[in-house]
């Protein structure tokens, strides 16, 4: 007697042993991406993309049906051998595993791995990936073939995986206007939440980096040792520090006269009188992370902009004066935008890398530069500097603060003419400078109690536009239609009294003195007693032969690129002295937004 109840006497479609089959493949992308999404670290396209790229697997299944069983085991095996890497490091960092952390992992040598497993082995760690392997099981027990007509198996599996490799590419080539290169790059984004593509496509795009990161390691290694380099500070032990903030623009920040609180901590340093010189009128030459690094850390400008490539850098420079040299960065690591920045922290004799996200919107703090820096402060050389690049205030801005620091929640300071949608966005961002200012006065506080002789300079790479001028409507930065606060820039040093008493200086003399960020290599060698045949004394801000001259923005690489900074529009008003001074929504709809946000 035939049994009617059976999966196979069913007629249509098996719904429910197809849900089974896709909950199954997609059990090891999703367990971890949705640890990921509700933990807070990114958003929602990682777990979406996870559960699409999930469906690929049912082609196979619905093709030979009779071998349902074996062919999920052996798919099952190899996504829950791949699944267990993302979802360990996961569990140990709460970060979302990636090319970066690949990097790292070839970066660290054998003593390193042994003192990483020791540390972070657990007995919780391995019940949890028990419970996860149990589950896993059961799952595949539960599963069952789902038989599909015969004329139907090659039809929908040609759409599963149309669906999920073909049609991505014809959208970013077709309808984006992508080159190959270009759509091969977003769809392997795409790809990268999903198991086992989170390890292929990583190993894929470590290694490219790596190859273009060993060029500019091998081109820089050739350069020529500066000529006539001289150290008037003598042997002293001394320790110098650079922190390097991102997309914070001095318009948001109280210590420049901003009529929100986003500075106590900072405020309270400058009223001391103990050591910080605040300077008034710095700005970057371009709006993006990336070039202004090429200009900062070289002796290229916007008139120059190549010498990065000819030339000795700041660690060049540093490492032939004697210095051991640090490098500590809360940016991604072995990106494609990022693989500059990791060629200068690889000059470096002592690199820590502690951002691996995948994601750039993703939750990573720059408080955990503090605890790197402690330790590279007690380290014995003698002659030392230290390198910190902090996530600082770059978008997603919710991200860049934890809880606590949620200080600005309403309308109070904020433009009136601003959406709902708008205020949630300017107070994320008002939120991620109060932020900024605890981490950069703790690293001062930090400096100051190591009694070390020097002096620490930080500054942003650049501005960013946050509603901040005009008809307040622009958002981010766009180097093609430029705004004052994508190039207004906080810049500040702080001095050791006893580097104050060797090397006496009266900067705050100078602190309103108009300057370009790019000649940076400049002032930091007049700070620290160095010269050579390179160094122009006239580019130091803080040099007795310093010579204003006009302080050029823009693109240097495209016909009429470049700009005066100071022949910028002022703006109609000035964000502090735009009061919001009611807290109703305003009745107008909200605004588009006209400027770019950049990657970097």
């Amino acid at each position: 007697m035939t049994n009617t109840n059976s999966p196979a006497a069913r007629k249509g479609v098996d719904w429910a042993g197809l849900g089974w089959l896709l909950l199954f493949f997609w059990y090891f992308s999703g367990v971890t991406q949705a640890l990921i999404l509700f933990s807070g670290t990114t958003g929602f396209a990682g777990f979406r993309d996870a559960f699409f790229l999930s469906s690929l697997w049912l082609a196979p299944v619905l093709l030979l049906p009779r071998f349902t069983k074996g062919i999920s085991a052996v798919i099952g095996l190899v996504l829950w051998g791949a699944s267990l890497v993302g979802l360990s490091y996961f569990g140990i960092y709460k970060q979302e595993f990636s090319q970066s952390v690949i990097f790292v992992m070839f970066e660290s040598n054998t003593a390193e791995a042994g003192e990483y497993f020791s540390q972070y082995f657990s007995l919780w760690l391995c019940l949890a990936l028990l419970a996860y392997s149990v589950v896993a099981v059961l799952l595949w027990k539960r599963i069952r073939p789902v038989r599909l007509p015969v004329f139907a198996r090659i039809p929908v599996a040609a759409l599963l995986v149309a669906m999920n490799l073909v049609y991505p590419f014809y959208k970013q080539m077709v309808t984006q206007e992508r080159t190959f290169a270009e759509a091969m790059e977003k769809v392997q984004q795409r790809m990268e939440p999903a198991v086992p593509w989170q390890l292929v496509v990583g190993y894929q795009q470590y290694r490219q980096q790596l190859d273009n990161m060993q060029k500019l390691l091998q081109q820089n290694a050739s350069l020529p040792p500066l000529k006539n380099l001289k150290d008037s500070s003598g042997d002293e032990p001394r320790t110098l520090v650079l922190v390097l903030g991102e997309s914070t623009t001095r318009q948001h920040m109280h210590l420049y006269g901003y009529n929100r609180d986003t500075t106590p901590n900072l405020d309270a340093l400058a009223a001391s009188g103990k050591g910080l010189t605040v300077f008034n009128n710095v700005v970057a030459p371009r709006p993006y992370t990336i070039e202004v690094m090429q200009q900062i850390l070289t002796f290229g400008d916007e008139q120059n902009p190549d010498r990065f490539l000819t030339d000795p850098s700041l660690i060049n420079l540093m490492k032939q004066a004697g210095y051991k040299t640090f490098w500590i960065t809360n940016q991604q690591t072995m990106t494609k935008r990022n693989t500059m920045l990791t060629t200068f922290s690889q000059q470096t004799d002592e690199p820590v890398y502690l951002n691996n996200q995948r994601n750039q919107n993703a939750s990573q703090y720059d408080g955990v530069v503090l605890a790197p820096f402690e330790k590279a402060l007690r380290d014995p050389a003698q002659k030392k500097l230290i390198v910190i690049h902090l996530l600082g205030t770059h978008m997603d801005y919710r991200y860049r603060y934890p809880d606590e620091f949620a200080y600005f929640k309403d309308r109070q300071g904020v433009p009136a003419a601003l959406s709902d949608d708008q205020v949630e966005t300017y107070n994320f961002y008002d939120n991620a400078v109060r932020y900024n200012d605890f981490v950069v006065s703790s690293l001062m506080k930090r400096y100051a109690e190591s009694n070390a002789n020097g002096f620490m300079l930080y500054l942003s790479d650049h501005g960013e536009e946050v509603y901040s001028s005009g008809s307040h409507d622009r958002l981010g930065r766009n180097e093609m239609d430029p705004t004052r606060p994508m190039y207004t820039i906080p810049f500040m040093i702080w001095t050791s009294p006893s580097w104050q008493a060797a090397h006496p200086r009266d900067l705050q003399a100078v602190a309103n003195r108009s300057y370009s960020s790019s000649h940076l290599i400049h002032t930091l060698s007049d700070l620290a007693g160095l010269s050579y045949d390179l160094y122009e004394p006239a580019k130091s801000l803080v040099n007795q032969q310093f010579a204003s001259t006009p302080r050029w923005i823009g693109d240097p690489y495209a016909k009429n690129g470049l700009h005066e900074f100071d022949k910028l529009p002022q703006d109609q008003a000035a964000l502090h002295q735009e009061i919001a001074t009611s807290t109703k929504a305003p009745t107008t709809a909200q605004v588009p937004v006209k400027a770019q946000p950049d990657e970097g």
